[in-house]
């Protein structure tokens, strides 16, 4: 069954979530957090939709529930950035310009990964998005970071459309990412039979997501969407400390065999 399906089913479910606006969602921007990520078989997430409908509140941006982004990530030469992920440095960094494609937004962004494994994200507004990083962007990252701006530049674009949900009780915010794609000046991966999600949240709690994901049998763990991207553009690369989460995508999208129409899904049923 084709892919297109079921973004059907899902943009058709997110209309049944009771709204949450960008002002009103201030109060769980959780810019430093703990987070949890999971890889989610397409197919499967409608009926999850369905089932975290109660407790949670949909973001809606410009009379739209699925919101388009656009990812620049930089790094250096020799992959200084994507190389600390890969042996699992304790402090580590992601650098990145985003557009926030529905609200006409766009950041020049850090992620901080601390070595207690709380992630801290800093950004500042700016009007362009460009491969080269420009001066305000340069004294931002000089000031946040041990690095100097001279030794970046863009290497991958990330492409996705976002569901973001908040929880009505408590301070967690969750992000659902679909039709993820990667790019560059040479070619262009896309991986439509997942979505990635990840839960957000002051500290870690009880969380009605996480319990889906017990009740669907999905476990934690997924490599960030920037380290599955250098790994699906740039051929040669050290990537053994990632092979068990390629594996685990790579087996999803074989289990789920959407080409020929083999699926476990049964269209859900709204009430």
């Amino acid at each position: 069954m084709k892919t297109a399906y079921f973004f059907d089913e899902i943009e058709n479910l997110t209309h049944f979530f009771e709204p949450i606006s960008l002002k009103e969602m201030d109060s769980v921007k959780l810019m430093d957090r703990v987070d949890v990520k999971y890889v989610i078989p397409l197919q499967l997430l409608p009926q999850i939709l369905q089932d975290a409908r109660e407790n949670y509140r949909i973001l809606e941006v410009a009379n739209k529930r699925l919101c388009h982004y656009e990812t620049l990530y930089y790094d250096t030469s020799d992959l200084l950035l994507y190389n600390n992920h890969l042996k699992k440095r304790a402090s580590r960094y992601k650098i990145r310009s985003r557009n926030y494609v529905d609200s006409n937004l766009k950041f020049f962004e850090i992620k901080f990964k601390n070595n207690k494994g709380r992630t801290i994200k800093t950004r500042i507004k700016r009007e362009t998005i460009d491969a080269q990083i420009d001066l305000a962007s340069a004294a931002f990252l000089e000031q946040s970071t041990p690095f100097y701006h001279h030794d970046f530049m863009g290497v991958i674009w990330v492409d996705y459309t976002r569901i973001t949900l908040v929880n009505k009780q408590s301070q967690e915010r969750l992000t659902i990412d679909l039709k993820l794609t990667f790019r560059n000046s040479q070619q262009q991966k896309a991986y439509p039979e997942i979505a990635i999600a990840e839960v957000k949240q002051a500290k870690s709690m009880g969380s009605p997501f996480i319990d889906l994901m017990r009740k669907y049998h999905i476990r934690q763990g997924s490599i960030s969407k920037y380290c599955f991207g250098i790994i699906s553009l740039f051929e040669d690369i050290p990537h053994n400390a990632f092979k068990p989460h390629l594996q685990k995508i790579h087996k999803l999208i074989n289990q789920y065999d959407f080409a020929s129409g083999t699926h476990l899904y049964r269209p859900v049923s709204i009430v």
